[in-house]
């Protein structure tokens, strides 16, 4: 019995160090891969904080040259009412007024008691026009800033600006737990700072630090955190990685099973011959308007549907479909279809829309813009019943030439939605740059909406985001009724999820529109009758009072 037990151990032996090599070497890449990752947050997160305070300044001595250009430099009556109408107009001012040599404030709008404090230093004769300082004034962890703009006759103008301008906390939730952000001016005179990671009380190999200066002002913004806090994040995928290489061990000293090892163009050969056969088929989830429950359309989603019946989700097969270029064809022909099922209803009914996935590879060049053409030119769906979704899980590769493809098709009258936004790589960014119509808040924060405050704020600042910028906004994976009355609390009229309906085949989407038609068409009828009995109420009194 030795020799098979033998056998069986020098297999083992060759599976751990042929397994360990991997997980050694894809541990280190974790962590560099980390590592990187983080520093380039941090990166985004000194800039965005250096951004804030070169506008506050910037638009601060705007206002301040102004005032010297019209001749507006006094303390007199007239000159303290256009003070007092800049600092009602402009949000980011808090007083104005007027300094003499030695920095102590003349006026100041509005009215506060002069305490004959400097808060400026003396002027200089070579010194610049422009000054920047700090008051004691704080507001979640930031200073009241000071600018002045010299005179030359020994006064200078000085705004003073509100610390919320600068009191910002952007970065990804796994690092704002962990760091310390602070904003300097010049070497040492504190701005602004949050967080409170101390980098001294920690081995400094083992700390991240990260210092942006500004290209305009003497400012620097310096964003500390610790490496452990990068690494949690893959931790998840080391535990995968670990997992996978034990896998492989097995493997190796049990041979696997057929599956495991069949040449990937059989698999492939099957995923083209599913495309060909029409497997990839449209499901239909209703988007609701939840103020009045009327449909507003729908969101196309993929289904494989396997000739056994079987209903496959995309979460297992749309990567695969994406990496190897099929989706091009599956997104092709799930717009054919949806336009050969839904033609007739649409038409029909011309303010419901049809939203159509697609993904970062759609916008690497125009074929997109002639499929869709293609597909919805000749149909019986119009291009303004068209929207076409952009995630933002994954990232654009050419934010200029997807910017020019999304200009193409909203020219057509197509619109287009940010889908899962908050959740991946574009941010602030895709809705500066890329012309978004709409935004489609993701599912993770919805199902916290009632019970975390943060989420509220968040989709609040969305809502609000959205108002500004002249977007639709439309809440996604919505479940409940609690749900429901959170979100239009917060001004939220459009969503879609299980609360009202799951993606469905298109037979049941219709009968589905349909009864909603119904409902709503027997309320309207009931509201007519109740409003005709009442009249007719109204009409009995009054004939009975004349009586």
């Amino acid at each position: 019995m030795t020799g098979p037990y033998l056998i069986f151990a020098r297999a083992v032996a060759i599976a751990i160090v042929l397994a360990a090599a991997p997980l050694f070497a894809a541990n280190m890449v974790l962590n560099n891969y980390a590592v990187s990752q983080a520093r380039s947050e941090m990166e985004g997160m000194g800039q965005r904080h250096i951004q804030r305070a070169e506008e506050a300044i910037s638009d601060t001595v705007t206002v301040l040259q102004r005032l010297d250009r019209d001749d507006v430099q006094t303390c007199e009556t007239g000159d303290r009412l256009i003070y007092q109408k800049l600092v009602a107009e402009m949000g980011m001012i808090d007083a104005l007024g007027l300094v003499d040599a030695s920095g102590r404030r003349m006026c100041i709008v509005p009215d506060i008691e002069l305490t004959g404090d400097a808060i400026l230093p003396s002027v200089r004769p070579d010194g610049p026009l422009v000054g920047i300082g700090m008051l004691d004034r704080e507001y979640l962890g930031a200073r009241a800033a000071v600018i002045s703009w010299d005179l030359r006759d020994g006064t200078r103008l000085f705004a003073e600006v509100t610390p919320a301008v600068i009191a910002s906390d952007p970065g990804p939730d796994y690092l704002l737990s962990y760091r310390r952000s602070e904003l300097h001016l010049g070497d040492n005179l504190f701005w602004y700072g949050v967080g409170g990671y101390n980098s001294a009380a920690t081995n400094p190999d083992d700390t991240i630090v990260v210092s942006i200066w500004s290209q305009n002002y003497p400012l620097r913004a310096t964003v500390i955190a610790p490496r452990s806090a990068a690494i949690q994040v893959v931790q998840p995928l080391k535990v995968v990685a670990f997992l996978a290489f034990v896998g492989m061990a097995v493997l190796f000293v049990a041979i696997s099973v057929w599956f495991s090892w069949r040449p990937e163009t059989e698999a492939n050969d099957e995923f083209v011959a599913a495309i060909k056969n029409g497997e990839f088929i449209p499901y239909y989830q209703p988007v609701i308007d939840i103020e009045t429950g009327k449909l507003r359309g729908c969101e196309v989603l993929m289904r494989w549907k396997r000739p056994n019946g079987d209903v496959i989700s995309p979460g297992q097969f749309m990567s695969y479909a994406e990496s190897r270029g099929h989706i091009y064809d599956m997104t092709r022909h799930i717009m054919t279809q949806s336009c050969e099922e839904m033609g007739q209803f649409y038409s029909e009914r011309p303010d419901l829309k049809l939203s159509i996935n697609l993904f970062a590879g759609h916008f690497l060049d125009r074929e997109i813009i002639s499929d869709i053409k293609g597909a919805f030119e000749n149909s019986n769906i119009s291009f303004q019943q068209i929207v076409v979704e952009v995630t933002e899980r994954h990232p654009l590769s050419d934010l200029d030439l997807a910017r020019k493809i999304i200009a193409e098709l909203q020219a057509l009258g197509v619109r287009v939605a940010l889908d899962d936004v908050g959740t991946g790589h574009g941010g602030m960014a895709y809705l500066q740059k890329l012309g978004i119509d709409i935004i489609k808040v993701d599912k993770m924060f919805i199902d916290t909406i009632g019970t975390d405050d943060n989420t509220s704020t968040i989709v609040d600042s969305l809502v609000e985001l959205a108002d500004n910028l002249g977007m639709g906004i439309i809440a996604e994976g919505v479940e409940t009724e609690e749900q429901v009355q959170r979100l239009l609390e917060l001004g939220v009229t459009a969503a879609q999820g299980y609360r009202f309906a799951p993606p469905m085949p298109a037979r049941e989407y219709l009968a589905y529109a349909e009864d909603l038609e119904e409902k709503e068409r027997e309320a309207e009828r009931l509201a007519a009758e109740a409003e005709a009995a009442s009249r007719a109420a109204a009409g009995s009194a009054m004939e009975g009072a004349a009586a």
